[in-house]
């Protein structure tokens, strides 16, 4: 299996954690790698499995960027093979770059409990993280 090099911009708002990123990114390899994407391309599938739901153009509407957002979460997928220059992709990004344990400081708490439907129960036995994960890991077999 071969994995051109490209990368994706995600909006901030609705993602609360590097785990979200990775969990969808991981599905949509393994998706891949079986050949039962539900979209034409790896980073649209990532972009549909941060999705609560199975409407691919619902996920493109929320997950996807726009030239209103300010900040943007980059997700470059690559084999170990392939050469790949970060430097080269953060300078074509005009911003600042913050450590990760800061990004859940972009992410809107209320607008991600209300895309996924998160009640104030369930957070109480669990994190919202959780709720999040398994909305995310579920909506196949609803």
């Amino acid at each position: 299996m071969h994995l051109t090099q490209q990368l994706e911009l995600f909006p901030d708002h609705f993602v609360l954690d590097p785990f979200q990123l990775l969990v969808a990114t991981n599905k949509a390899i393994h998706l891949q790698k079986t050949g039962k994407m539900k979209t034409r391309s790896l980073y649209s599938e990532i972009i549909f499995n941060l999705s609560p739901t199975n409407n691919i153009s619902e996920a493109f509407k929320r997950f996807g960027i726009s030239d209103h957002d300010n900040a943007v979460h980059i997700v470059l997928v690559h084999t170990k093979e392939e050469d790949h220059n970060i430097d080269s992709i953060l300078s074509k990004v005009e911003g600042q770059q913050i450590p990760i344990s800061q990004m859940s400081m972009l992410s809107d708490t209320a607008k991600i409990r209300k895309l996924y439907k998160v009640t104030s129960q369930e957070e109480k036995c669990g994190s919202l993280l959780d709720s999040v994960i398994c909305r995310m890991a579920i909506k196949d077999v609803l």
